[in-house]
Parts: structure tokens; C-alpha cells; sequence
């Protein structure tokens, strides 16, 4: 049998994300990616211009502009006040860690996940020096929030607009909060049970001091408090938009550039927001789609679908695979596949629902199942703070099996 390349080189990049060296070298996620994609170019297992194709210029566009949005937040000290007013009531790390699980989870329903991945990163990482907590366990908090709590949303997360676009719900809101809020309410609680279970040393008795802060650059603050504005009045515009009978009216990408826009053309700092942008995380995601596609193009991972003759519509295949095959392909370009099974089998909504539910949650197995996890962990790594595959994996695991679980249970009704 022939070596299968694509499906090699995305073995090799698994293997060098979790071991994160060669010999004495250490390799970051983007170089392994990055690696990746041209090692399938190189082979001609990809062209230039299918690669060119495969980079999603929305989600790219839509990245860019939040980095700049979340460095500003940062930067101005704005972000910091906001945390101030939001966590300085809570006395414990227990009650900081539920409100942090509250927060974003209910914010990734109207923000989409990765906004809130964004802007969510560096403000974990403040209330981890602040407070003595571990950060990696307020990292892992935050990712696996804005997964569930974006899981009950068709806005909130690219996978779930897909599947409300696609199989054209009439009310999309309402059948996705209907099918998905309580199992989603009650996942977060097990996110809660699990992470305390993980990092009880965190979880200390000293009652919590926050102290004030203020803003260290007012201009820059008033701009990028403009722009925090303008994603939240144009994200609920699309949600108006589209219960009056048309979804998506307002592109993410066109959300995050006019945010960031103003902050570009008015800021004196401009050049040094532009150039500490995470870089690196748009170079991770741009190899991941070329990855990716050189992976489906190869029809290996729908010969073994064949092969296992698998009922396809069923509830409990559609999760099972949608959280493996996430995976390997990532949630987004899966459920861009499944879809047309889907419709071509005329499979119930139930159906569609179970697949936003499944390929959803599968972000919180490993580190490559969802694009905010890589969002959450390269930003923090770009600050010093680095969570492992397998840091991510012990805790991800059992919490995704018992996620899956409520889903199933849930569905099962």
C-alpha cells in the first residue's frame, strides 16, 4: 500500500504538537503547522492554488481584526478595568472560576467563541498573577467554556452558522436554545466539577483582594472601548437580522475590520498594535486549512466511512464521529462535508442538531479540535504561559466524555 501523505504529515504534526520538540529543539504549534502544510505542497500532494482555496479568507480576516481589537482592550488597560468590574465581587477562586465559566459561555452565544477566546486569553492570565491560581487551569476554564456555551447558539461558532444556513431553519434561535441550552447549562457545571477535580491546589481558602485599576492609555482605551462596542451592536444586529427571516446579513470578517478599523487609521500606536499582533496564530491557521484539505483530498477518511458501512444519520454516529473527525479535519470543514449526507438522506433537524452538538464539543478533547483552543493557547504561549497536548488531553477527555454523555442522554428524551 502506498504512503498516504497528507494523512503522515498530519500523524507527524499530532506528534510534534504534543511532544512540542525535536531532539533539543523545541517546536511551537505554528512551526509544526506550518511544517506541515509545506511538506504537502513540497510533495505535490496540494497545488498552489487549492492551497490558495482552502485558506478561509473570513475566518482569516475575521482573526486579524480581533487580535488587533484584543490587543488595544490589552494594551489601554481597558480589558483590566473591565475585569475589575465584572470579578471584584467575588471572594474565592471556586466563585471566580464559576463566574468565569458563566461569562464566557454565555458571551460565546451572541460573540462567537473565538471572539471571546481573543479577548478572554490575557485576562485569564491576569487573574492568575493576581489571585496566585494556576494558569494553565484558568486557560482551560475559558476554552472549554466558550466550547459549551457556544455549542447552544447558531451564531456561536462557524460550524453552527453552517448548519443553521444550510439546512435553512426558520427559527434557527429557537431550535438550537430549545435542543441544546439545558444539556450546554449543565455541561458547564461539569466543566466546574472536572477542573476543580484536576486543580484542586488552585482552589485555595484565602478570600480574594482585587485591586482597582485604571486605564494607562485613555485615548487608546476610548478606541478600543468604541470598538468592543461596535462587535457587540453589530453581532446583535445579525441576530435581529436574521429572526426577521435572513441570517448572517453582517459577515464575521466585516464585524472584527470594522472594529479594528478605527483603531488602525486613529491610533499613534498603530505600528506597534500591528506588529504584536499574534502573527503566528493566522500563519497556524492558514497551514491548518492547506493541511486539512490535502487530508480530505485524498478520499482515505470516506473510504473508511464506506468501509464501516456506519448508519450516518444516527444521532449517536453523528457525535461519535463528529468528535473524531474534528480531530483530524477540524469541526469546521466536517460539518461543511456531513451536511450534504445529511440533506441527501433527509435526515431529521435532530440530526443537524446533533452534529452542531457533536462537532462542538469535540473542541474539548484535544488542543486541534476547535479553532479556539489554538487561538486560547497561542496567544498565551506568545505570553509565556504554555499548556500542553497532553495538560490539555487529561482534563479534555473525561470531560468530553461526560459532555457527550448529557448530549446523548439528552437527544435520547
Amino acid at each position: 500500500m502506498p504512503l498516504n501523505i497528507p494523512l503522515a504529515t498530519l500523524a507527524c504534526v499530532f506528534a510534534l504538537i504534543a511532544l512540542r520538540r525535536i531532539g533539543r529543539m523545541r517546536v511551537a504549534m505554528w512551526q509544526a503547522m506550518a511544517g506541515g502544510a509545506a511538506v504537502v505542497m513540497l510533495t505535490g500532494q496540494i497545488g498552489p492554488v487549492a492551497a490558495l482555496r482552502a485558506i478561509n479568507p473570513d475566518v482569516m480576516l475575521f482573526l486579524f481584526g480581533m487580535f488587533i481589537v484584543g490587543h488595544a482592550l490589552v494594551a489601554s488597560g481597558y480589558l483590566q478595568v473591565l475585569a475589575y468590574r465584572l470579578f471584584s465581587r467575588t471572594a474565592s477562586p471556586g466563585a471566580l472560576v464559576m463566574l468565569v465559566l458563566a461569562a464566557a459561555g454565555i458571551a460565546s452565544t451572541v460573540l462567537m467563541n473565538d471572539t471571546v477566546a481573543i479577548i478572554g486569553t490575557p485576562l485569564m492570565l491576569r487573574l492568575a498573577r493576581e489571585h496566585r491560581m494556576d494558569p494553565k487551569m484558568l486557560l482551560l476554564a475559558l476554552a472549554f467554556s466558550v466550547t459549551i456555551g457556544s455549542a447552544m447558539s447558531p451564531i456561536g461558532n462557524p460550524q453552527n452558522l453552517i448548519i443553521a444556513v444550510g439546512t435553512g431553519m426558520h427559527s434557527p434561535f429557537g431550535a438550537f436554545l430549545g435542543a441544546l441550552a439545558v444539556p450546554s447549562l449543565v455541561n458547564l457545571c461539569l466543566a466546574y466539577v472536572v477542573l476543580r477535580l484536576f486543580f484542586s491546589d488552585s482552589f485555595h481558602t484565602r478570600i480574594l483582594l482585587h485591586a482597582p485599576v485604571s486605564v494607562s492609555d485613555p485615548a487608546l482605551a476610548r478606541l478600543a472601548r468604541a470598538a468592543l462596542l461596535t462587535v457587540i451592536v453589530l453581532s446583535v444586529a445579525n441576530i435581529l437580522i436574521e429572526m426577521s427571516g435572513r441570517i448572517h446579513a453582517v459577515p464575521l470578517s466585516g464585524i472584527a475590520l470594522a472594529a479594528a478599523l478605527p483603531i488602525v487609521v486613529l491610533s499613534p500606536r498603530r505600528r506597534e498594535l500591528l506588529r504584536d499582533i499574534d502573527w503566528k496564530t493566522l500563519v497556524f491557521f492558514a497551514a491548518m486549512f492547506v493541511l486539512t484539505s490535502s487530508v480530505w483530498q485524498t478520499g482515505y477518511i470516506q473510504g473508511l466511512l464506506q468501509y464501516w458501512h456506519l448508519r450516518l444519520t444516527d444521532v449517536h454516529t453523528i457525535m461519535g464521529l463528529s468528535v473524531i473527525l474534528s480531530q483530524l479535519i477540524s469541526n469546521v470543514p466536517l460539518v461543511a462535508m456531513y451536511l450534504p449526507l445529511l440533506a441527501h438522506a433527509a435526515a431529521p433537524l435532530q440530526a443537524s442538531l446533533a452534529l452542531a452538538a457533536g462537532s462542538t464539543i469535540a473542541g474539548n478533547l484535544l488542543i486541534l479540535g476547535a479553532a479556539s483552543n489554538v487561538i486560547i493557547l497561542q496567544n498565551a504561549e506568545h505570553r509565556g504561559v504554555t499548556v500542553t497536548f497532553l495538560e490539555f488531553a487529561r482534563v479534555g477527555i473525561p470531560l468530553t466524555v461526560l459532555n457527550l454523555a448529557v448530549y446523548v442522554l439528552y437527544f435520547a428524551r
